[in-house]
């Protein structure tokens, strides 16, 4: 995790209302050059100012395209990515050099995306390698890395040809590295990983197992695996997880059919494939947060819903079932009553927003009080290292390419 140094004492007082107020009137000010980008898991008062919504890539992509409009009348010099550091670090490497990608606050992280560090998997790779080594095998192994996890990975994972892949690409990326290689090293979501090995075909309770990266670090040398297993193994997962996801368990289901045998109702249960396989299993259906909300905009009128997943896209997303196309009265709630909360995610808000635009504008020393008022201020960039960005795309470009959703086109200004 950055360290965010803390905002002034006029940001953190200022009513909510009054928040939202200047930042209109800032965006109104930095007019073209600015693109504000809502991932689905912030908070409604975040969402309001988005100029655009979407998952992690999608916005990325979206930030690539608007970036390389360069009509004499609007040049994007300002991408302001409300989501977390690994986001607007892909949405950097996805822009040009002269567009500034900005995180309102830096702590802003991701724990899955930390669970996988660059020094334990360079050991990883050497350590599992050389176990299969000396068993005799002499196949090729193949990483992906999902899109939730730091340059540094993607870069690793470029380098030694994989592939990034995200929930709805993952099955597609899985089926390309098993038909390139004998073996598979998913990171940094073991659930994501283990789900899909197991939609691809593969029997995960023979032919998959755990590396942990904590268990090699306090002296157990294959993270808690066996060499048998790496070597029985088709798939290698890396012992990572979604804080938010892990927190649904198949006992929620459960009580979803239990609740629906009493009261005469049926209820589907849509999750996320970052959950675990036993949840996914008892779940009618599993894919991606764009999945999710195409799925529930398309739900038949006065049908039931649980859905597994952050709790602020639950409750958009239930909020505008219930209400839009017409009142179709489709009723959507949360699988768990617990507080599946992004909690890094929900450290961008709307002072930290207004910061930034403050500075872009060269207003903050005006309400700060610090100084001359007229300094425009880029704080809190986000940049990739060229080298480690031209690796990372490599495995970003494989990935676009094999999958017929995300075109390739959206690599056009990377360089």
């Amino acid at each position: 995790m950055l360290w965010q140094p803390s905002l002034p004492e006029i940001y953190l007082k200022m009513p909510p209302e009054e928040l939202a107020r200047h930042i209109t009137i800032r965006r109104a000010e930095l007019g073209d050059s600015l693109v504000i980008l809502g991932h689905h898991y912030q908070t409604d008062e975040v969402i309001q100012h988005a100029d655009y919504t979407g998952d992690s890539l999608k916005l990325s992509q979206i930030a690539a395209r608007l970036s390389s409009e360069r009509a004499a009348d609007r040049q994007v010099k300002y991408v302001v990515f409300c989501g977390v550091h690994f986001m607007a670090e892909t949405a950097d490497m996805l822009t040009p050099d002269s567009v500034a990608v900005i995180l309102p606050d830096l702590s802003a992280g991701c724990s899955m995306a930390d669970m996988a560090q660059y020094e334990d998997t360079v050991q990883a790779w050497d350590t599992i390698h050389a176990a299969l080594r000396e068993q005799g095998w002499q196949g090729r192994i193949t990483p992906i890395t999902y899109v939730n996890s730091s340059a540094a990975i993607k870069a690793f994972v470029g380098a030694h040809g994989g592939a990034c892949c995200t929930s709805s690409n993952a099955l597609e990326v899985m089926r390309w590295a098993i038909g390139s290689s004998d073996k598979v090293l998913f990171l940094p979501d073991q659930h994501l990983g283990r789900n899909t090995a197991h939609k691809f075909g593969i029997d995960v309770a023979r032919h998959s197992c755990v590396y942990d990266p904590r268990r090699a670090r306090a002296g157990d040398e294959f993270g808690g695996a066996t060499p048998r297993q790496l070597l029985d193994s088709r798939v290698i997962l890396w012992a990572g997880h979604c804080s938010v996801h892990k927190l649904f368990r198949p006992e929620h289901c459960d009580q979803v059919r239990e609740q629906d045998a009493k009261e005469g109702t049926k209820t589907t249960i849509l999750v996320h494939p970052e959950c675990c396989k036993e949840v996914v299993d008892k779940a009618d259906l599993a894919g991606s947060t764009e999945f999710i909300i195409k799925t529930i905009r398309e739900a038949p009128p006065g049908s039931r819903w649980a859905i597994g997943t952050e709790v602020h896209l639950v409750t958009r997303v239930a909020r505008e079932a219930a209400t839009g196309g017409g009142g179709r009265g489709v009723h959507v709630r949360i699988l768990s009553d617990c507080q599946c909360l992004c909690t890094t995610m929900y450290r961008i808000d709307q002072p930290h927003l207004l910061w930034v635009l403050d500075n872009l504008a060269g207003k903050f020393d005006e309400r700060a009080g610090t100084g001359k008022p007229g300094k425009v201020r880029v704080v809190n960039e986000i940049r990739v290292h060229p080298e480690v960005r031209k690796d990372a795309l490599l495995a970003i470009d494989r990935m676009l390419s094999l999958s017929s959703q995300l075109p390739a086109a959206a690599l056009a200004t990377a360089d």
